[in-house]
């Protein structure tokens, strides 16, 4: 049985990399490609990497036919989702990339970015999407709403943690490589090669990077009791991927031991050997989140590194992973291909 599907955003990165996926997914079709600047256009003009799939033509979202779609993608800009989503017919499922459904409580959304929530009532039906700890609740989800791609690299790596009462939750220091794609495709001058290529810098610091608000309601929730971490993510020249460093008061061996257990059932999260910390290159490309832990020098403190592709496992992958619960399939299906290596 196929499953007729919609992107809507495809000419940004996590729409090109949702459809990259796509294509080689036993059981999804996508019929509708959306682009509202690109209207009218090939997506192999847009995306010549692309080229070699039959793809449909680029349109506005006012010109597709929802009656025949049983799930969309929205990887559209932030502000976006919310009055679309509002606006389509309750037999379609939905997966939002995007910011617009993550937080459950509307002052936080307000507070977080800027301006009062367009659908509430939407906004308390999403199912928040870190599918390895909400997989029964997506699974049953009409609205599933994607996790930040940070914001879901530290959460593997901390929300077992919290859930073992393993560290100390008002020491928690969680400093974060990301690369340039995670900044998304529109032109902007900071961006330029010149500009990126030889230089490494934080942005949003202080707490005031916006994936702040899904950890304060994460990691929160968890714990019983308010829980806010440090967090400064920097840019990095390289094109996708995230390794989040996490600096932590806890023993190390328990911790690694607690990865360990919690994730040993999980197909796409690597707890690696005692000792060992991830790189970037070893997921690229992939659904893959791999994750390490390493002891201090000073008994009682320890490292827990964590890495994973942004546009993928942080996104996209991601996204497919929880549509493929909400539509009954495997969950892993479309998803095993490994990392690109170099």
């Amino acid at each position: 049985m196929s499953h007729n599907v919609a992107i809507l955003g495809a000419s940004g990165y996590t729409g090109a990399e949702l459809v990259r996926i796509i294509a080689t997914h036993p059981a999804l079709r996508i019929v509708a490609l959306s682009a509202d600047r690109k209207a009218g256009m090939q997506m192999a003009d847009v995306f010549p990497h692309l080229r070699h799939l039959d793809l449909p033509k680029l349109v506005t979202i006012e010109d597709i036919d929802f009656s025949d779609i049983e799930l969309v993608f929205c990887a559209l800009p932030h502000g976006l989702s919310q009055s679309l989503v509002r606006d389509l017919p309750r037999s379609v499922k939905v997966v939002d990339l995007g910011a617009d459904f993550r937080l459950r409580d509307p002052a936080a959304y307000e507070k977080w970015y800027g301006a009062p929530h367009a659908a509430v009532e939407l906004q308390k039906e999403a199912v928040y999407g870190l599918t390895e700890f909400y997989r029964d609740d997506i699974a049953k989800a009409r609205l599933v709403a994607g996790t930040g791609c940070n914001a879901a690299t530290v959460q593997f790596a901390l929300r077992p943690l919290i859930e073992a009462a393993l560290i100390d939750l008002d020491d928690i220091i969680c400093d974060l490589k990301n690369g340039i794609s995670g900044a998304g495709r529109s032109l902007k001058e900071n961006m330029l090669f010149a500009e990126r290529s030889t230089d490494v810098a934080g942005y949003s610091q202080g707490g005031k990077h916006r994936h702040l608000g899904e950890f304060d309601q994460e990691f929160s929730r968890i714990a019983g009791r308010p829980v806010e971490i440090m967090f400064t993510p920097h840019l990095v020249p390289v094109n996708r991927g995230i390794l989040a460093s996490c600096y932590l008061k806890g023993e190390a061996k328990a911790l690694h031991a607690a990865l360990a257990a919690r994730y040993a059932d999980e197909p796409f999260i690597t707890v690696l050997p005692f000792g060992q910390a991830p790189g970037m290159g070893q997921v690229m490309g992939s659904n893959f989140c791999h994750i390490g832990v390493v002891g201090d020098r000073k008994p009682g403190r320890a490292l827990v590194v964590a890495t994973l592709d942004n546009l993928n496992k942080g996104s996209s992958g991601q996204a497919v992973q929880n549509a493929n619960l909400m539509l009954g399939r495997p969950e892993t299906e479309g998803l095993m291909l490994a990392p690109v290596f170099p």
